[in-house]
């Protein structure tokens, strides 16, 4: 039984927006729609997702598709960065490195990178135990989903283990033994893990 990551894809950017409340943008919408049609993901029988709207906007079509109820929790969210704010791109990626290099330290009141990795994995734990049998997907974010990523894989924390492309990107590990399945690979190619990144 597999378990898969899925970064929500492209969001419509708006400054005068907290970023939790993002929804996606027509390429991120289209993409989704894309996954639902190619049916790579009918084997899952359980669907988890960020509160953020992103994750749900990613989520919620895929879910409708296989006919499951989409179960929603607060803890698969990003990584808190409420303390700055929308943050233009370059400065994000300054920030964000900072995030991943310095992992004990919280950057500009960002939520520290182990915090947020401790977070993430046992609110995964959490849901795996409560999940029926059988394949799930979690849809969230890039940053938390690398910080998974690492833990599962057994490698430190590091910039370079992020997701390419800045979204719409998975990742999938066995589910009794936790053992990395791939490493990153865009959605598209859920049918082609050739395509993985995993180093």
């Amino acid at each position: 039984m597999n378990v898969r990551y899925l970064t929500h894809p492209q969001v419509l950017i708006d400054p005068e927006v907290p970023v939790e409340r993002w929804g996606l943008n027509d390429v991120g919408r289209a993409r989704v729609t894309a996954i639902v049609v190619d049916g790579a993901l009918r084997e899952t029988r359980s669907i988890v997702s960020s509160a953020e709207t992103k994750a749900i906007e990613t989520a919620q079509p895929i879910a409708d598709a296989l006919g499951i109820q989409l179960i929603t929790r607060e803890k698969m969210g990003e990584n808190d960065r409420t303390a700055t704010g929308f943050l233009p791109p370059e400065e994000f990626e300054l920030v964000a490195d900072q995030f991943f290099a310095t992992p004990d330290l919280s950057v500009r009141g960002w939520e520290r990178a182990v915090d947020a990795q401790a977070r993430i994995v046992a609110e995964t734990l959490e849901v795996l135990k409560q999940a029926p049998e059988g394949d799930v997907l979690l849809v969230g974010h890039g940053a938390v989903g690398t910080l998974l990523m690492c833990h599962i894989a057994g490698w430190a924390l590091d910039r370079s283990r992020d997701q390419p492309g800045g979204g719409g990107n998975v990742f999938s590990f066995e589910r009794q033994t936790l053992m990395l399945g791939h490493g990153w690979q865009p959605m598209e190619t859920l049918n082609d893990p050739q395509r993985a990144h995993v180093t």
